[in-house]
C-alpha cells in the first residue's frame, strides 16, 4: 500500500502530514496562521483540515509529532488543538493524543517561553522525566544537567534520546514502510572541540519502502546554507551519502534565498558548493520540491523588495533544476491556484511520488489513474 504526504497552505509555516500505509499517522509541526476574523485569508483553517485528514484515515491520534523547533511559525495554535499529559487543562475532549513527541534539545533546555512553547517545553519535560513518548534529537551530553536535577542520568533515559547520524528506532522500514534517518541537531568538529550547529532544528530523511522500491523525502526546516553545508559534509564524512538522496525536497525556510547562499542575486540565487551537490547531485529525477511559502513574488513587486521569504531568485533556481528531470516546483499558497490554495498531497509508492489532483486522497480507482512512471 502507497504512503502520503500532505503540505498544508499556511503562509510562510510549516506543517507536514505522513500517512503511513498502515494509516498511522506521522505530523511534522503544527502552525494554525490564519486569521479567523480575516474573511480574505487564504491560509486554510488547519485544526479543520488535519481533524478532516485524521477521519480520513481513521485516526483519532498521532503516532508521532514532530515539533523541529520552536518558533511560532511551527507550533502556533499546538497548545489548543493536542491532548497534552502534564495538564488535565489540555486534556478536554477532541483533543488529539500524541504517542510519541520528537523535539530538537532546545524544546527542553531553553528559557523564558510563553505560549505555545511554554507548553510544548513543559509536556517535553514531563515526557523526558518520566521515560515514555518522546525522543530529544541532541548529543547526550547536552542533557546531562537536566537529568541531574531530576536525581536522572543520562543512561537512564538514553532510549528517550537520538543523535545526528542515527536512525529514529520507534520505526522498522520492514515492519512500518518507513524509517527516519537524523541530520540534525549535529555537532561539527572544529580545531577548538566539539561544536553544535543549529541545535533548535531537526531535519531528517524519510525512506518509504513498497514492494521492495524505496522513495525518499528529505524534511528541511529554518537552517541556513551554512549549516546545511557543514550538514552535508559531515554526512559524507560518515559515508552516509545516500542518506541525502531526495525525490521529495520540503524546501528549507520558506524558498529563503539564505539556504542557499549568502548573496541573494539578481533574478537567480547560486548555492554554495556543497548546497548545489545536494539539490543538483542527489536529486532524483521527476523529483517534488515543495516551498511552504507565500507566493513568490513578481520582479518589481512589493513582495519582491521584501527582505522576509519567499525570494524570486532563489525559486528561480530551484525551477532551473528540474527542468531537464521533469520534476515539479510547488507552492503551498499556489497551489492548484493563488486564489484558492489547496494542501499539497503526494502519494509514494513503488511507482514513485506522484501529485494527487484532488484535495482528497483519492479511491483505489482513481489513485491508479494518476500514478507515475519510475525513473531510474
Amino acid at each position: 500500500m502507497p504512503a502520503f504526504m500532505t503540505f498544508y497552505p499556511i503562509g510562510n509555516a510549516d506543517t507536514t502530514l505522513i500517512r503511513l500505509a498502515n494509516d498511522d499517522l506521522v505530523l511534522f509541526d503544527f502552525a494554525n496562521m490564519r486569521d479567523a476574523n480575516d474573511p480574505y485569508d487564504k491560509r486554510i483553517d488547519l485544526p479543520k483540515a488535519v481533524k478532516d485528514d485524521m477521519e480520513e484515515a481513521d485516526r483519532d491520534s498521532f503516532r508521532v509529532v514532530a515539533f523541529t523547533h520552536l518558533d511560532n511559525d511551527h507550533i502556533c495554535g499546538a497548545r489548543d488543538f493536542f491532548w497534552f499529559d502534564h495538564a488535565t487543562l489540555l486534556q478536554s475532549e477532541g483533543r488529539p493524543k500524541i504517542g510519541e513527541m520528537w523535539v530538537p534539545a532546545d524544546a527542553i533546555t531553553e528559557t523564558n517561553l510563553e505560549g505555545d512553547a511554554w507548553t510544548i517545553r513543559a509536556e517535553a519535560r514531563h515526557r523526558l522525566k518520566e521515560g515514555y513518548g518522546i525522543k530529544v534529537f541532541s548529543r547526550p551530553a547536552k542533557l546531562a544537567k537536566y537529568l541531574e536535577e531530576w536525581g536522572l542520568s543520562v543512561e537512564d533515559r538514553r532510549d528517550c534520546i537520538v543523535d545526528a547520524g542515527e536512525l529514529v528506532p520507534s520505526f522498522d522500514k520492514a515492519a512500518d514502510g518507513v524509517e527516519f534517518f537524523v541530520h540534525s541537531p549535529f555537532a561539527w568538529r572544529t580545531d577548538e572541540g566539539l561544536e553544535d550547529r543549529n541545535e533548535g532544528s531537526i531535519v531528517v530523511q524519510v525512506t518509504f519502502l513498497e514492494n521492495g522500491i524505496e522513495s525518499y523525502a528529505l524534511l528541511g526546516s529554518d537552517i541556513n546554507y551554512e549549516t546545511l553545508s557543514l550538514m552535508i559534509k559531515t554526512t559524507k564524512k560518515h559515508n552516509n551519502t545516500h542518506r541525502l538522496e531526495w525525490d521529495i525536497l520540503k524546501l528549507f525556510h520558506h524558498c529563503s534565498y539564505k539556504s542557499l547562499s549568502p548573496d541573494k542575486g539578481e533574478d537567480k540565487t547560486e548555492p554554495v558548493e556543497e548546497v548545489k551537490w545536494l539539490f543538483e547531485e542527489l536529486a532524483h529525477k521527476k523529483e517534488k520540491i515543495i516551498s511552504p511559502s507565500w507566493p513568490i513574488p513578481l520582479k518589481g513587486s512589493v513582495e519582491d523588495k521584501d527582505a522576509q521569504p519567499p525570494h524570486r531568485q532563489a525559486a528561480n533556481y530551484y525551477k532551473e533544476i528540474i527542468k531537464d528531470s521533469e520534476g515539479e516546483f510547488l507552492v503551498t499558497m499556489e497551489t492548484p491556484r493563488q486564489s484558492a490554495p489547496k494542501p499539497i498531497k503526494l502519494k509514494i509508492s513503488w511507482t514513485g511520488v506522484a501529485v494527487m489532483l484532488a484535495a482528497a486522497i483519492p479511491t483505489v480507482a482513481a489513485a491508479a489513474s494518476s500514478t507515475t512512471t519510475r525513473a531510474g
